[in-house]
């Protein structure tokens, strides 16, 4: 049994999408669980292929259900924009999956985290990642934590921006190297991971797609994509918060992200020394531009 989390989300979408594919390709033989807060937002494929339990992944009694014969645990914390602390709301998400672990007997947890391990200090959401692996690695379940750096994805939000106004708006150095990562490639490697029962032990996963670039060749790039001058306009991690702020999130989430900003600017654990990992991230940040941000700027 395969229990899969966020399975309507940008990640879990996809990583149910693979493990039905690959099950499909196989003739089946694993039985899929989801936990979804709104069923109705999953696909009909998802609704005739797994079985669905409604509720929430930190409601204990919710998880616990689902783990219930469970083999393997596809786990993401999803944000919360206005929640009151961000440690608090990871403590909350991955507290239930260390009882369930523990009471259910699962064996292998593949959880998205994020690069920063022995490096990040003091860095919001990145911190709070971190942690979250120490606590469900502690319980002794064999765990692979997913590790990208900034996700393609995060910049959708700006897809119609970058079609009318042109701007790229980033709060990191725009002549400084910031490593990427497109979300299908963590999906891939997730599915992978949750249909074999060899893997042992702890580890981290990179994702590192094959690109140097910094903002300002970002912009370059999508220049050429969308077919119109994009610049980038850089904003310090103080500004990043207050216009968090403004969008309405909580006094520490906007916090928790400046401070992530803060430390990805002076601590580098997204820039230029983390090698490319082709075997887990080979998609490049142009052919995401072609596939993914494109078609998202012209809807």
């Amino acid at each position: 049994m395969i229990v899969i989390t966020t399975p309507t989300g940008g990640i879990g979408r996809q990583v149910l999408d693979n493990v039905l594919d690959s099950l499909d390709a196989r003739g089946g033989g694993t039985a899929v669980r989801v936990i979804a807060r709104d069923p109705g937002r999953l696909t009909a494929r998802a609704r005739e292929r797994a079985e669905v339990l409604q509720g929430s992944h930190a409601d204990a009694d919710v998880l616990g259900a689902a783990c219930e014969g469970a083999d393997q645990v596809f786990w993401l914390v999803p944000p919360d924009p206005r929640a009151e602390s961000v440690d608090a709301h990871f403590r909350a998400f991955s507290l239930p999956l260390c009882e369930a672990v523990a009471r259910q007997g699962v064996a292998r947890v593949v959880a998205v985290s994020t690069l920063g391990r022995g490096v990040a200090e003091n860095a919001g959401q990145v911190s709070a990642s971190l942690a979250m692996d120490d606590r469900i690695a502690a319980t002794g379940v064999h765990y692979r934590a997913l590790c990208p750096p900034f996700l393609m994805e995060n910049l959708l939000g700006q897809a119609k921006a970058l079609r009318s106004t042109g701007e790229l708006r980033m709060a990191y150095p725009a002549d400084r190297v910031l490593r990427t990562c497109a979300t299908a490639d963590i999906a891939v490697t997730a599915a992978r991971l949750l249909l074999d029962a060899s893997w042992t032990g702890r580890a981290d996963v990179p994702f590192v797609a094959p690109d140097d670039l910094t903002p300002e060749g970002m912009a370059e790039v999508l220049s050429g994509v969308l077919e119109r001058p994009v610049r980038v306009r850089e904003s310090t991690p103080e500004e990043y918060r207050v216009s968090l702020l403004g969008f309405g999130a909580s006094e520490d989430v906007a916090r928790s992200y400046a401070d992530m900003a803060s430390a990805m600017s002076t601590q580098g654990f997204y820039g230029e020394t983390e090698p490319g990992t082709p075997d887990t991230a080979p998609t490049g940040f142009r052919r995401w531009c072609e596939e993914v941000l494109r078609p998202a700027a012209l809807s």
